[in-house]
């Protein structure tokens, strides 16, 4: 897009999770952004898989009308919405449909399907003098005069109200859905399906602002580094200095793992159904 002297700087668009893989690793951002063709990616995950499932029979099983909102249904959702992409072999799929299922029944079964939601994976957005945030809530609920972000987790990891009063992405759901439902949101939960715990915690308008500043400190370096990237000005042996690579444990997760020197000598490939072993 062309430029004139005086004219303000475009608005970055992201969202929370592409702020979280800047702040993780930024070669995993730039070959999942800004490379083209992208790098090839390693094997599905069994736990993505997994995932996807429950989160999709949540969203239509409350598309459907108020007396069919039971624990079968929900059940048929999951059947439904399934694939063995990342399993070791059938049997293995087999067993974790099964326990999704049993969460899944588990968690309806002490919701009041009577109760509408505000928004079900509803896309929001907030923006700050630098950034253009947007991103799609599990669900939202209304309680009293107040909106509640609800986000489903179905990891095996134990999370405690930590986890929902640190995380970037929750604060930035709450202040999304406050401008764009036009309704004050300070309450934020993690809803662990595979143990039934809610994890919560309710923000002040300071802590969320000071979340909000956190995105924007992240993106604004995000944003340099594209732009730089983008016009060619980043030569071939700056990349990693623009873009560094940030080896750990975590890396035998990361699909780009077989492109990254780094990574590959900081951890093996993970095997694609590892996370959800002992569930």
């Amino acid at each position: 897009m062309p430029t004139f002297p005086g004219m303000p700087e475009p608005l970055f668009s992201c969202s929370p999770s592409r702020l979280d893989n800047w702040r993780s690793c930024p070669r995993k951002y730039r070959m999942t952004y800004l490379d083209s063709p992208s790098p090839s990616k390693g094997p599905p995950w069994a736990h993505n898989t997994m995932g996807a499932a429950v989160h999709n029979a949540m969203r239509d099983w409350y598309a459907l009308p108020l007396e069919g909102r039971t624990t079968d249904s929900i059940a048929s959702l999951a059947r439904a919405h399934w694939r063995a992409d990342g399993f070791r072999d059938e049997q293995q799929s087999f067993e974790a449909l099964g326990r999704a299922i049993a969460w899944l029944q588990s968690y309806v079964a002490d919701l009041n399907p009577d109760e509408e939601p505000r928004g079900v994976e509803r896309t929001v957005s907030v923006t700050t003098e630098r950034l253009s945030l947007q991103g799609r809530v599990d669900r939202i609920d209304q309680r009293g005069d107040e909106l509640v972000i609800v986000d489903y987790k179905t990891g095996r990891s134990h999370l405690t109200d930590d986890d929902a009063a640190t995380s970037l992405a929750l604060a930035i759901y709450a202040l999304a859905a406050t401008r764009t439902l036009r309704m004050p949101c300070f309450q934020v939960e993690l809803h662990h399906l595979p143990s039934g715990e809610t994890l919560g915690h309710r923000h002040t308008s300071e802590s969320l602002a000071r979340h909000l500043g956190r995105a924007d400190s992240i993106g604004q370096e995000a944003q340099v580094a594209q732009r730089e990237f983008k016009a060619g000005r980043v030569k071939t042996e700056e990349i990693d200095q623009v873009f560094p690579p940030t080896p750990s444990k975590l890396c035998g997760y990361c699909d780009f793992l077989e492109h990254c020197p780094e990574g590959s000598a900081s951890s093996q490939r993970a095997v694609s159904w590892v996370a959800i072993e002992d569930r």
